[in-house]
């Protein structure tokens, strides 16, 4: 029996404050009326309070519940992108995963905030959830993606779909996309890749697959994007090689080779010695 996830990314206009809410349920009304086989809804990173932090709450908390809720209505898997979530530590920016059940099933903390841009605190768990019977997903934040490490990590979890919330508003979404296309290339895994507009970005979500093909690119308007993912494909071009010809996944496993860089300390390489310290750290910690 075939292995098909039906999703949706959803890139939407962002405002700063409590109305993105409503544009979020709206959306998600109309995905269950246009495209009712989408089980999995994916918004953008921020997309829930916009950006900055002083509309932080906790997470569990009122505006997850009410997302829960949403959730819990419509009987779909909804990532919401990411918010501020005020913890006893401080802030984080954090991503958080409900099932059709109304249920917070996983929680993801921005491992890599946009340095020295944002002042939230950095995470240090990474996040894979499944969706019984259909696919294991893992999660990103935005900047995460391009440390290559975050989402081997994840494949070597069992990912073989990447969701990777952003907001990205600056020039640099141009790299990012080929930099998306790269992470579904050498990890061999779906790569979904949900920006905001506005407040929240400057658009071009995409949707990648394993063989590192763009099936959908959104433009710089608020769109709806919906793939029926086949999850097939992943096991077939990891087994048989990206495009029929690079087995990449496989000679990562079999060739046996050690890596210094993790082994003796990033902080050890002659390519890392001279980089400047993070100064903006202390403050970071003093401002929260």
């Amino acid at each position: 029996m075939s292995r098909t996830l039906g999703v949706a990314a959803v890139q939407m206009d962002v405002s700063v404050g409590d109305a993105n809410f409503s544009r979020m349920c709206d959306k998600i009304e109309e995905i269950s009326k246009h495209f009712p086989w989408a089980k999995l809804i994916i918004f953008s990173e921020k997309c829930i309070h916009g950006p900055g932090m002083n509309l932080a709450q906790p997470v569990p908390g009122e505006m997850s519940n009410q997302l829960c809720e949403v959730a819990r209505e419509y009987g779909k898997w909804i990532i919401p992108g990411s918010m501020s979530e005020k913890t006893k530590e401080g802030i984080y920016n954090t991503a958080f995963v409900i099932n059709p059940q109304g249920e917070i099933v996983a929680k993801y903390r921005k491992m890599f905030p946009w340095r020295p841009i944002e002042k939230c605190l950095s995470g240090s768990e990474f996040c894979v959830f499944d969706i019984p019977g259909c696919a294991r997903v893992g999660l990103t934040i935005c900047y995460d993606q391009w440390f290559p490490e975050v989402c081997r990590q994840l494949v070597w979890m069992g990912a073989e779909i990447i969701c990777n919330p952003i907001l990205t508003a600056t020039s640099d979404r141009i790299p990012e996309i080929i930099i998306s296309q790269a992470n579904a290339i050498v990890n061999q895994v779906y790569f979904v890749s949900v920006n905001g507009l506005n407040d929240g970005g400057n658009g071009h979500s995409l949707i990648i697959d394993p063989n590192g093909r763009i099936l959908q690119e959104a433009g710089e308007i608020e769109q709806i994007m919906p793939e029926i993912i086949d999850l097939d494909l992943v096991t077939r071009v990891r087994e048989h090689g990206t495009i029929g010809m690079s087995q990449v996944l496989k000679s990562f496993k079999y060739e046996d080779h050690k890596f210094p860089v993790y082994a003796e300390g990033i902080d050890k390489g002659d390519g890392f010695k001279k980089l400047g310290s993070l100064e903006y750290k202390k403050e970071i910690i003093e401002g929260i």
